[in-house]
């Protein structure tokens, strides 16, 4: 079937506004080229090297893959500035690690001697150099480690085979981490360690990237499209967000009960302040419970509910997790569909 509108689609599609997502992709590159700071989009967002090559093209310097599975589609793809900020545990990550240094500049994260000399021993019997950053922990205490482990490591890396001090990595790259930051780089500056890189990172990372200038570089993915949790955030506005879900209502008896054909496996299940979604046209309901394939929408606040049969729109809390719930997505300006991209990444999380 040849799909020229939005109205030839079937429901639930993802939509992309190509004009809010390429106004997106500029103002974030302005921001990063007005601080002197790389930009470095993290495309577990789109998981689509079209859009990457559109991001590379405004001027982004490369690209961060959460996975090895998801940076070997986009070496694939042509794309040869690859990091991926994620601890990579086992010999068969490590070995394919270890071949797609052979295709790609790449650059990874570590948090610890295990992770680096497993790293270490694949490249090594490869025959290629992995450039290597350190993690710090961050207030958000997910992965990372503190200034002194830091310098251990950078100088264990430095004396590892195959393997290239390259920096630090901090996620999320709040200003609040800042003297934690300066600590290690001090450490690092007297043991005569140079440090080439600083990765900030997240989805408000550019909000506070001006507190932080011994950043080098930022990773966020969520900016190409904008979701619910960042409006949430305020870092951005409903009315810049790109990707919609559009859905079709398929039982409204009563105002307190309206069913979407969109469920979580459309919009996926993480919520705010108990809704799953943002109707556009209705934007007193409440979508406050998705089964698989049914989203329950409570209408009583709305001035009059939605008919069977009718189109809406949701605006998803959490992008990124939607993009690898569907095979394709459509690009469109207005109706008008432009493009329609298969998700080349989508389900590889390994």
């Amino acid at each position: 079937m040849t799909f020229k509108t939005v109205r030839d689609l079937e429901t639930p599609s993802v939509l992309i506004d190509l004009d809010l997502m390429e106004r997106n992709i500029a103002l974030m590159q302005a921001r990063c080229d007005d601080l002197g700071i790389q930009f470095r989009p993290h495309i577990k967002t789109h998981k689509i090297p079209d859009i990457a090559r559109r991001q590379i093209e405004a001027g982004a310097v490369g690209i961060a893959c959460q996975k090895v599975s998801e940076a070997e589609v986009f070496a694939a793809a042509g794309f040869n500035d690859i990091q991926i900020p994620y601890n990579i545990i086992g010999r068969r990550k490590t070995g394919r690690l270890a071949q797609l240094a052979k295709q790609a500049d790449l650059s990874v994260t570590v948090d610890s001697k295990p992770v680096i000399d497993g790293i270490a021993a694949a490249a090594q019997a490869a025959g290629v150099k992995i450039n290597t950053l350190v993690e710090l922990v961050s207030l958000g205490e997910r992965t990372g480690t503190t200034p002194d482990h830091a310098l251990e490591l950078a100088r264990h890396i430095a004396l590892t085979d195959n393997l290239r001090f390259a920096g630090v990595m901090i996620y999320p790259s709040d200003a609040a981490i800042r003297p934690r930051l300066l600590e290690t780089l001090a450490l690092l500056d007297r043991a005569g360690i140079p440090v080439e890189t600083v990765s900030g990172g997240g989805s408000g990372a550019i909000s506070e990237a001006h507190l932080l200038p011994e950043l080098t570089e930022l990773r966020v993915g969520t900016c190409v499209f904008w979701d619910w949790n960042c409006v949430a955030a305020r870092y951005t506005s409903f009315d810049q967000c790109a990707m919609q879900v559009r859905a079709t209502v398929v039982s409204a008896n009563e105002p307190s009960r309206v069913i979407l054909d969109s469920g979580s496996k459309a919009i996926h299940s993480e919520t705010i302040d108990g809704q799953f979604g943002f109707i556009v046209e209705y934007p007193a309901a409440r979508l406050h419970k998705v089964n698989e394939e049914h989203g329950y929408v409570d209408c009583s606040a709305c001035p009059s509910p939605p008919a069977v049969g009718e189109i809406v729109h949701i605006i998803p809390v959490h992008t990124c997790v939607v993009t690898n719930l569907h095979n394709q997505i459509y690009g469109i300006r207005g109706e008008r569909i432009e493009e329609i991209w298969d998700v080349a990444a989508r389900g590889l999380v390994w």
